[in-house]
Formats: C-alpha cells, sequence, structure tokens
C-alpha cells in the first residue's frame, strides 16, 4: 500500500510538471504570436503614416507600390500567426487592392524629383526631411529581405538622395541670402561655404549640382570682392583721417 500510495504521489507529481510545463510552452507561444502581431501592427501604422506624408513630396509612384506592398506583407503575416484576429480578413483583402491599383500605376508612370519645391516654413522643411530619411531606410530593409528588386531600389534611393540632397543646399543658400541682405557677410559666407562642400563631396553629378556650384562660388566671389572694396575704402578713410590731422598738427600757427 505505501508503495502504490508513493507511486501515485509521484505520478501525480510529474503529471503536474507535465501540465505546468505544457501551460507555460502554450504561454510562451501565445506571447511571441504576439509579440509578431504587435511588430506588424507597428510596421503598417509606420507605412499608413509615410503614405499620408509623402503627400508633400513629388508624386512617386513606384513607392507608393512599395508602401503598399509592405502594408499587404505585414496583413498577411499577422493573418499567418494569428488567422482570428479581429479584422484581417478585410484588411489583407483591401491592401490587395491597393497594392494592385499602385503597382498598375507605378507600371504606367515614374517619379521626380525636378518638380519639388522649397517650403518657407522650416518646420514643414523639417517634417519632409525626416520623412526622405524614413522613405530611405525603409526601401533599404526591403530591399535585404528581397522584397525589392536592387535596380528599383537603386532608382528609387537615388531619388530620394537627390531631393535631400536639394532641400539641404537650398536651405543653406536661402539661409546664406537673407544673411548678406541683413549685411551679415561672415555669415553668409560661412552658410554659402558649407553648401558649396556639400555639393562637392555628394558623389552623384547632375545638372542641378552643377548649376548650384556656379552659382555659390559666384555669390562667395562676390563677397570677396566686397570686402576687397570695403577693406580698400576702409584704408583710404583711415588714410584720410592720418593726412588731415598731420595737415593740423604742422599748419603754420595763427598768430593772436
Amino acid at each position: 500500500m505505501i508503495a502504490i500510495i508513493v507511486g501515485l504521489i509521484v505520478a501525480l507529481i510529474i503529471i503536474v510538471v507535465v501540465v505546468n510545463a505544457v501551460q507555460q510552452h502554450k504561454e510562451k507561444v501565445e506571447q511571441e504570436k504576439r509579440a509578431q502581431v504587435a511588430k506588424h501592427k507597428a510596421i503598417i501604422d509606420e507605412t499608413e503614416e509615410l503614405l499620408v506624408n509623402i503627400a508633400n513630396l513629388p508624386q512617386n509612384p513606384s513607392v507608393v507600390a512599395i508602401l503598399n506592398r509592405r502594408n499587404l506583407n505585414a496583413a498577411k503575416a499577422i493573418k499567418q500567426v494569428m488567422p482570428d484576429t479581429k479584422g484581417i480578413d478585410g484588411r489583407v483583402k483591401d491592401y490587395e487592392e491597393r497594392s494592385r491599383a499602385a503597382q498598375e500605376l507605378a507600371d504606367k508612370q515614374s517619379g521626380s524629383e525636378d518638380s519639388f519645391t522649397l517650403p518657407d516654413n522650416e518646420q514643414h522643411l523639417l517634417a519632409i526631411l525626416q520623412c526622405i530619411k524614413k522613405l530611405r531606410s525603409i526601401l533599404k530593409s526591403e530591399q535585404s529581405k528581397g522584397a525589392i528588386d536592387a535596380q528599383v531600389f537603386m532608382a528609387e534611393d537615388r531619388r530620394l538622395d537627390a531631393m535631400q540632397l536639394k532641400i539641404n543646399i537650398e536651405s543653406m543658400v536661402k539661409r546664406g541670402n537673407q544673411a548678406y541682405a541683413k549685411e551679415m557677410v561672415g555669415s553668409a559666407r560661412q552658410y554659402y561655404e558649407k553648401a558649396l562642400q556639400t555639393l562637392s563631396s555628394h558623389p552623384v553629378r547632375s545638372d542641378y549640382t552643377m548649376t548650384k556650384k556656379e552659382e555659390i562660388e559666384n555669390k562667395l566671389e562676390e563677397i570677396t570682392n566686397a570686402l576687397k572694396n570695403s577693406n580698400a575704402q576702409d584704408r583710404a578713410k583711415k588714410a584720410e583721417e592720418e593726412q588731415d590731422e598731420l595737415d593740423m598738427l604742422f599748419q603754420p600757427k595763427k598768430k593772436w
């Protein structure tokens, strides 16, 4: 009887341990699933925000198609991990339609940075820069996962890089022009020199970079000539003042 009781106790302990292990494993699996779903939901939220923000950029159907396909892949991943997620079937269908329409438009049209106009508002400008940087990061990530072709990635990244360069250059030149208009010549020259250095160090040469480089060089030459003329005028004025002092010193004294 004692042996039987001991055996039952041992068996009960084993059953409890096994049940706990199974329960812990189930909880771990569920936790991992929830973490994966949360990750893919974050991807969808991030992508939706970008789709809204790129309205401030020149029309680029290819990037829109890539972003919609990214949303579709994330929604499919959620459905695969947790098929009973509320509304996931409708989301997958919606993203399939949006992705198809975006790809059809991308096949017909190509994007261009030529029509981009620099906004006057600094906060608006900063938001656009952040949007471009985020887009480039996402494109690189999608390309590394094999979601987009290498040639497509290079073409779109080059287009975004050109827009980013243009924003930086135009912003610095604008600040330089404002400083020069206020006769803050030193500050203006710093902005122009920084813009020129950025253009010179950029690996891509285009009509825009060459034209802008020549424009900035002319601005710097104008400042240099202005400073030379100003210094020459100062020297002439100083020499005239010194001559007046000498004339006053050596002029014949009046007799009273």
